[in-house]
């Protein structure tokens, strides 16, 4: 082990030294009798596997095609044993000589081997548990550290290179970072941050079934509980690793200031954020307006409102907007939404009889409620026409407003045309004043 005083070049070279030692007695003892034999029955093991694999994997592959009704997830692991098939008949094939060699002769004539063996099988378990990993890169960079790392340990190895390791480094005031705190960090983040994302989704999971709380409500329990998982991930692994919070926090709070005067926009919209899930203004599913914008709500974001409307296109709306401009939440309440058209009749026509006929024409109208009946007023007298408004009832808006106000009217020509009243349309007297016709001899 190396003192206090050496230098990390110094142990540097100490444990290459070392490991040269190592690797030159073990080649040394690849020249005794047994350890020969050994590297001769891993050689023909090799062999052996590569071409019992070339006979297998197709019947195996053969058999995998007729099995249509398994699960994905044994579906993919049965393709990851294909796919590993020379690695795993050879593990197949080395262990039964191992247990027959310990048997009929001395362990350490075996020794090799069980070490090859045990190599070859942590490998397979490796290869077959990192393919839960969804992301490719993710999932090499996994795969490869394993392997280096269930390597060294077979092979006794790791002190060697935890030293080599923490010897190199650099120095950040009173904390020295060094390449093993590094893969330290980023070995326990990973696994912190995986478990933290487990726990998340399923946490959104159960709240998601959850009926007594409301839409809103579940967003902002879901952002919270990622918050605090992934912070105390965060916490949590850069403690563990010895990192020194305290020069951390300090710089953190430095940068927030300087943060805090550039992002004005941005804070004020995660703040509105918090403000719109607390306050249930505003919930997905909601009908709203916000000027010519006309939809309903998709998702809560912590920056801004997916509003999605009825031609397809969805619009990103601050937080902020939703706060300080004029909403117009057509299911705050409750579902229901009463609409208003306008018509007019001529005079000649009765209009106790035009009332009846409009109210009950929207009865036979799809999407127009019928136990909060329809009803129906004059609202003025014009030139042309006697005005009424009519006012129905949907608890459908996101169906869309224009296509059951066209049904609507449809429904008014049908029902007037039925029972004979007009629609008058503007008419106008002209007279031509000095026409040399007119005027009276």
């Amino acid at each position: 082990m190396a003192t206090e005083t050496e230098t990390p070049t110094e142990v540097a070279q100490d444990i290459g030294l070392a490991l040269y030692a190592q690797i030159e007695g073990f080649i040394n003892g690849l020249l005794r009798p047994w350890n020969a034999y050994q590297m001769g029955i891993f050689l023909a093991l090799v062999v052996a596997a590569i071409l019992l694999s070339r006979v297998i994997a197709p019947i195996y592959h053969n058999w995998l095609r007729s099995r249509d009704g398994w699960p994905k997830w044994r579906l993919r692991l049965a393709l990851v044993f294909h796919s590993r098939m020379r690695l795993l008949t050879f593990v197949a094939l080395i262990w039964p000589v191992i247990w027959i060699m310990r048997e009929v002769t001395w362990p350490s004539r075996s020794y090799l081997l069980s070490i090859i063996g045990s190599l070859a099988f942590a490998w397979f378990v490796i290869a077959v548990v990192t393919r839960l990993i969804a992301n490719n890169v993710v999932r090499g960079l996994v795969r490869t550290g394993g392997w280096i790392w269930v390597t060294l340990v077979i092979l006794g190895l790791t002190d060697e290179a935890q030293h080599l390791l923490s010897s190199i480094g650099v120095s950040l005031g009173e904390t020295r970072l060094t390449i093993w705190m590094v893969i330290q960090a980023i070995i326990i983040l990973t696994l912190l941050f995986t478990v933290a994302r487990f726990l998340s989704h399923a946490s959104a999971a159960n709240i998601s079934r959850v009926d007594d709380i409301s839409p809103s409500m579940r967003v902002l329990v879901v952002k919270f509980l990622q918050l605090v998982l992934y912070g105390m991930a965060l916490f949590i692994g850069l403690k563990s690793v010895g990192v020194d919070l305290t020069g951390l926090a300090v710089l953190s709070g430095a940068i927030g200031v300087g943060l805090g005067f550039g992002l004005q926009k941005v804070v004020s919209n995660l703040v509105s954020g918090i403000i719109i899930l607390l306050d249930k203004s505003v919930k997905p599913g909601d009908v709203i307006s916000l000027g010519e914008t006309f939809g309903w709500i998709h998702s809560l974001g912590a920056r801004y409102v997916s509003v999605v409307t009825r031609d397809g296109k969805e619009y990103l709306i601050p937080n902020e907007d939703l706060i300080t401009g004029q909403v117009v939440n057509w299911s705050h309440s409750d579902e229901f939404v009463r609409l208003d058209i306008y018509f007019g009749t001529a005079y000649g026509d009765d209009p106790h009889l035009v009332r009846k006929v409009a109210i009950k024409a929207t009865e036979g109208v799809d999407r127009v409620l019928t136990h909060k009946p329809a009803v129906c007023h004059i609202v003025g007298f014009g030139d042309s026409s006697v005005d009424y408004i009519l006012r129905f009832w949907i608890r459908d808006p996101t169906h869309g407003l224009t296509n059951i106000r066209g049904n609507v009217y449809l429904a008014l020509w049908d029902a007037f045309k039925d029972n004979g009243i007009s629609i008058p349309f503007p008419q106008r007297e002209v007279r031509m004043l000095n026409d040399p016709a007119k005027v009276p001899d």
